[in-house]
């Protein structure tokens, strides 16, 4: 799609038809509604989706997650050696086990590891000889349900979980020489197994782990099988030590062997604590107890199908059904518990930031450069439970670290960019979350804001924060020895958001003088936008420019992007953004050129293209780069401009191109929940362009109706008429049967409860929604007032 050309909507909808004709003609079909009896909507979520990827190129970067919503572990077959975090690869045809998991991306790595393999008919234990060939044919993914067919082992091995613990369940065709295997990953400190025959039982301690964790860091874990051992022994480096029960090192193991004359299946149950084994051994009885696999797996069917109802959608086809509750699946699998419940009930966790035992909440394995955009909005809407338990844990973590976390696995880590928790912080308060300390949480906030980011983690604090706060930028320099800082114009404009949510939630509990302080930086974004060139770009710390600029060059002054997509990111001031950048129409034109764009790039600081930017180019929509967050609410500024009709056509076109329910169905990495927790709001028609202020933006309703169970009880409904693929413009629109001009709903109406009516048409409707007035007026403004 080179060079489109967006002054024209007609042409666009003739972009979207033609997307739309390549499909089969079965797959526009209707389908009975999930909420019709007899549909299961797990049978609709694909654990598969995104799995079809590769280090140079991304189509969600994902494994097939077997756990519950928010769990605490999670379990995935793996294709892939230990050391390999891309570990599950759909393009491969060897299995080697089915591991606990942890890992919120390939880029962060895995922790705390173990797996379980059948083999049969001889021994073999390490993970090349254990590793069977397989078909996807004869493999089932299901969130709460994992089959495969192991080939060469003429074995069964099906899983199925709780929030902490799993029953596993081996089946084995050849009743001679029948084992399990288990494989405790290698780890830089010792790690140790022990089999307990009288109790049927193996503990273990897994240590491994690729940071953020403290010396004392350990998951202690308890399989316990349904039938007795005929033989077992230990294994390391390879060799295998019949009858020893005991072995410590850095990569140890355990086979058992059984008799399967009789009975050819072989079952167990999983549970592992970060405590200690009496709590593992607590998480045992408590969710699972004697519970068979089969009652275990119609729980956690009950249970997704229990949270993926929380929306229930209507009209669409079999392939949209299925990537909507795919992309639902998929954006509530993080953040992780990290807490368990104690002998009392009460919750309790092991902190990776101090290595003590405390009282409370705790999350992880996530980052809130990503999430805060779309995924945690979405829970507000539909489990603020959830992100009440959040909210506190993010304080728990200042508590016991001293900074605020912002990419946390489990402890803190190095990655990416800003304060995004106190995005998370103020948008759950402005929305009515407010069981977490308020007044620590500015105060952490004052604290991160003003100081360094230490040397071990970047990503905490504020790199460049003693120039933010004098000079009102960070600076950026390609001169040798000049004041610069990595990724500064992206760093200046994120920061300034983040002062903006800091300022919402000081003046929302009467911190006045925090608030003022807050909310005048939030306007430093201004500061390194040239008027000459039309973009945010790099600024020294004597006020001159960096040059040679150029907007589509990667790095440098930029995350993971260039200036075309980062000058679009003054979320909390979008219309002071836009009248600095020339008002309505420059804008919209400005935007027109973005999508018209040759998908060219630089590869900058960087040397060569990274995957993103191989991504952008792929997908050929000029210099939108969906596969990566910073654009994520770029579409929606077309409302802020007083033309919606572009931001419906591209927002369909977007959600048809870029996501199915398929192994290569996604467009980037999927982000702990990032982008598919964009497409459930898109899909539904909505989105939060600026967490914080609790507004939402029109966009075009996928589906015909979608009913919003909401997290206080009360049901809110969104209905489409004579929607279809080339019905995508919105004609008129009525809130609780009253006409609304509005191109935005807050969160206040959605949650009370009631119904937002759209006409749908094929054409553009060139007077809905354009007025000043039904425009969303400037967050910060807002709070000036």
């Amino acid at each position: 799609m080179k060079n489109l050309k967006i002054a024209s909507a007609f042409a666009l909808s003739a972009i979207i038809l033609g997307c739309a004709s390549h499909k089969p003609q079965e797959a526009e079909n209707q389908i009975p509604e999930p909420s019709s009896p007899g549909i299961s909507l797990v049978t609709l979520a694909n654990p598969m989706q995104g799995t079809d990827s590769k280090r140079s190129f991304s189509h969600g970067n994902e494994y097939p997650a077997i756990a519950l919503p928010f769990p605490m572990n999670v379990w995935a077959p793996y294709t892939q050696p230990q050391s390999d975090s891309f570990y599950y690869q759909y393009s491969q045809d060897k299995i080697r086990g089915i591991r606990q998991t942890h890992q919120p991306s390939p880029w962060i790595g895995d922790y705390a590891n173990f797996s379980l393999m059948p083999v049969s008919g001889r021994l073999a234990v390490t993970e090349d000889e254990r590793a069977s060939t397989f078909s996807h044919k004869n493999e089932t993914a299901l969130p709460s349900y994992y089959s495969v067919y192991l080939d060469t082992w003429k074995a069964t091995m099906e899983v199925t979980p709780t929030l902490r613990a799993a029953r596993f369940q081996f089946t084995y065709e050849n009743p001679d020489n029948s084992y399990v295997v288990l494989d405790v990953f290698k780890s830089k400190k010792v790690c140790s197994v022990q089999i307990i025959p009288s109790e049927r039982k193996i503990i273990g301690i897994a240590c491994n782990n690729n940071g953020g964790v403290p010396d004392n860091f350990a998951n202690y874990f308890i399989i316990q099988f349904d039938e007795p051992f005929s033989s077992y022994g230990v294994w390391s480096d390879g060799k295998t030590q019949p009858g020893i029960t005991r072995l410590q090192g850095n990569h140890v193991g355990a086979f058992l062997k059984f008799k399967t004359t009789d009975n050819n299946r072989v079952g167990c149950k999983v549970a592992s604590s970060y405590i200690s084994l009496d709590q593992a051994a607590r998480t045992l009885q408590t969710e699972i107890g004697d519970d068979t696999f089969d009652t275990v797996r119609q729980r956690a069917e009950a249970t997704w199908n229990d949270a993926l109802g929380r929306i229930q959608i209507e009209g669409g086809s079999m392939d949209q059904q299925k990537t909507f509750y795919s992309a639902l699946y998929r954006s509530i699998l993080f953040p992780h518990r990290f807490y368990e419940m104690d002998a009392n009930n009460q919750p309790v966790y092991f902190s990776p930031y101090d290595g003590k035992v405390h009282q409370g909440y705790l999350y992880t394995d996530t980052g809130y450069w990503d999430t805060f955009r779309a995924a945690h909005p979405l829970y507000t809407i539909f489990f603020p439970e959830i992100e009440g338990e959040i909210l506190q844990g993010i304080v728990n973590a200042y508590d016991q670290s001293g900074w605020l976390p912002e990419w946390a696995s489990p402890g803190h880590r190095d990655c990416m960019i800003g304060n995004h928790s106190f995005s998370l912080l103020a948008d759950g308060w402005m929305k009515g979350i407010t069981n977490f300390d308020a007044e620590k949480a500015v105060a952490a906030m004052v604290h991160d804001a003003n100081t360094q980011a230490p040397d071990f983690c970047k990503s905490i604090g504020r790199d460049g924060a003693k120039y933010y706060n004098s000079i009102g930028y960070v600076p950026y320099s390609n001169i040798p020895d000049d004041v610069s800082f990595r990724e500064a114009c992206a760093k200046t404009i994120e920061y300034a958001y983040d002062d903006f949510c800091a300022a919402q939630l000081a003046n929302a509990i009467g911190d006045k003088a925090a608030a003022k302080t807050f909310a005048h930086n939030a306007m430093n974004y201004t500061n390194i936008y040239d008027p000459k060139t039309g973009f945010m770009r790099g600024r020294h710390a004597d006020g001159s420019w960096n040059e040679p600029f150029y907007p589509d060059e990667w790095g440098g002054p930029f995350t993971e992007g260039d200036s075309w997509q980062w000058s679009f990111s003054a979320m909390q001031d979008e219309p002071g953004l836009i009248n600095l950048m020339g008002g309505d129409q420059a804008v919209a034109k400005k935007l027109d050129a973005l999508f018209a764009a040759e998908p060219t790039l630089r590869a900058g600081t960087y040397g060569k293209p990274i995957h993103e930017m191989t991504e952008m180019a792929a997908v050929n929509l000029g210099q939108y780069a969906h596969g990566n967050e910073p654009v994520h609410h770029l579409i929606y500024l077309y409302d802020y401009v007083g033309q919606p009709w572009k931001a419906q056509v591209r927002l369909r076109q977007v959600m048809t191109l870029l996501y199915q329910a398929t192994p290569d169905g996604l467009c980037g990495d999927e982000d702990t929940g990032q982008m598919s927790a964009w497409y459930v709001l898109s899909a539904l028609g909505i989105y939060q362009v600026c967490p914080g202020d609790p507004t939402y933006l029109i966009g075009s309703p996928l589906f015909d109706k979608a009913t919003m169970h909401l997290g206080n009880g009360k049901t809110f409904t969104i209905t489409a008429n004579n929607n279809g693929p080339q019905e995508f413009y919105i004609q008129s629109a009525t809130l609780n049967g009253q006409s609304d001009n509005n191109v935005f709903i807050t969160h206040d109406q959605i949650m009370n409860g009631g119904e937002l009516t759209f006409q749908m048409g094929s054409a553009p409707n060139y007077d809905w929604g354009v007025a000043p007035e039904s425009r969303p007026v400037s967050a910060l403004s807002k709070l000036n007032q």
